[in-house]
């Protein structure tokens, strides 16, 4: 251009991308003509099941779906989720008031910021988290106050920790159970308080519930939404994207508190025309039909979990069984930072893992791991890591 390009402050100040670094090194790897395996991503490895990709085949034949759709997306699809809410959660839904879709849990991950908050307010945030929460918060203007989740706490925030002068003008919290990168679950008794400390403080709870159906051992995980007065407080972020192996589809829902999901809405009536209506009727067809491809789906990462870990424990790598997601979050060992830890293992084992450091200074220490490959990789990838020595 002739003259210098502007550039909106807001775009300056958006957080670094701390994993784009870690997907080009691990392509590097790669094209060096090297066998990776690659833990460090939480990409589902599994295709979309057949009888979801079959609907949404007959559907793109439907004339009707090859217009726009409705500003605020089907009522079918708004139906479909609350029915799933009911029968999973006992959770009842208004689909017109208390159901916002969304192009993917993400968005509205990011844009309930843009709706709440003004510059200057302050938003909740675990640490280590989801990084995109951050970025949410910047593209507000807003500012970050981190809840330290720590092992001796379960992972969980310590709501009598968080600082006077923060709580005073904190105006939105994030919660995500079960947790990416933890893995840690969350008991309804938490939500329970979270509720009467949200209502107390007059904070919005944005639950990230993004692996909600995938839990071990029995446990099914809880929804913030079964919580008594859960709707007074907040919202519940789900998506299809890790029940149904649809992470390309960009199927996501906003649930709960009307006020907020009127604002989200009348967020996206400015942005989009809603998704393709094929694409909506493939997700309305996932979450009513049968859910045997969610159990099937949650017993086969338990299964690759307990190979795994079995493997760790073989190589003297020891930590304790994630009991929901599809991730894992290990220790490092004695001397090494996460970062450093994490480029040896890509550039010596040719095994790639999330540095912990990504997730928030209190992720250090850790690496994410995610059960995302076949049970045989998993032990390649701890037999490799186990030639290192280092344990």
């Amino acid at each position: 251009m002739a003259f210098p390009l502007p550039v909106a402050d807001v775009m300056q100040g958006l957080p670094t991308q701390f994993f784009a670094g870690l997907v080009q090194n691990v392509n590097q790897e790669i094209a060096a003509g090297h066998d990776v395996i690659n833990l460090g991503q939480g990409n589902p490895d599994l295709p979309t099941p057949p009888h979801i990709v079959h609907a949404l085949q007959q559907a793109a034949e439907n004339p009707l779906y090859h217009k726009y759709s409705p500003f605020r997306g089907y009522e079918f699809l708004k139906e479909a989720v609350a029915r799933r809410y009911l029968e999973d959660y006992g959770v009842q839904l208004d689909p017109e008031r208390e159901v916002a879709i969304l192009f993917g849990g993400k968005t509205g991950l990011v844009q309930l910021p843009q709706v709440l908050l003004n510059p200057g307010d302050i938003c909740l945030v675990p640490d280590p988290g989801y990084p995109d929460y951050w970025s949410g918060v910047a593209l507000a203007k807003a500012r970050l106050a981190f809840m330290p989740l720590t092992e001796q706490n379960a992972f969980l925030p310590d709501y009598k920790a968080i600082p006077t002068s923060d709580l005073k003008q904190a105006k939105l919290m994030y919660l995500n159970y079960p947790n990416n990168p933890t893995a840690a679950t969350a008991p309804l008794s938490f939500y329970e308080d979270t509720v009467e400390f949200a209502s107390r403080n007059r904070i919005v709870v944005a639950s990230d519930f993004a692996y909600g159906a995938i839990g071990y051992d029995g446990h099914r995980p809880a929804s913030f939404l079964q919580a008594p007065g859960a709707k007074e407080v907040g919202v519940e972020f789900y998506t299809l994207s890790k029940t149904y192996n649809m992470a390309g589809w960009r199927v996501g829902f906003a649930l709960g508190n009307a006020g907020i999901i009127s604002l989200i809405n009348l967020l996206q009536d400015h942005i989009y025309v809603s998704l393709f209506g094929a694409v909506q009727a493939a997700a309305a067809a996932a979450l009513t039909g049968s859910q045997d491809c969610v159990t099937e789906l949650a017993r086969r990462y338990e299964s690759r979990r307990d190979t795994f870990f079995q493997a760790l424990e073989q190589i003297g790598w020891h930590a304790s069984k994630p009991r929901g997601s599809f991730f894992s979050w290990l220790p490092v060992p004695k001397d090494f930072t996460s970062a450093a830890f994490a480029e040896l293992l890509l550039r010596e084992a040719k095994v790639a893992v999330a540095p912990g450091i990504g997730f928030g200074e209190h992720g250090e220490g850790y690496v994410r791991i995610g059960l995302l490959s076949c049970e045989d990789r998993l032990q390649e990838a701890a037999r490799r890591i186990g030639r290192l020595g280092l344990f």
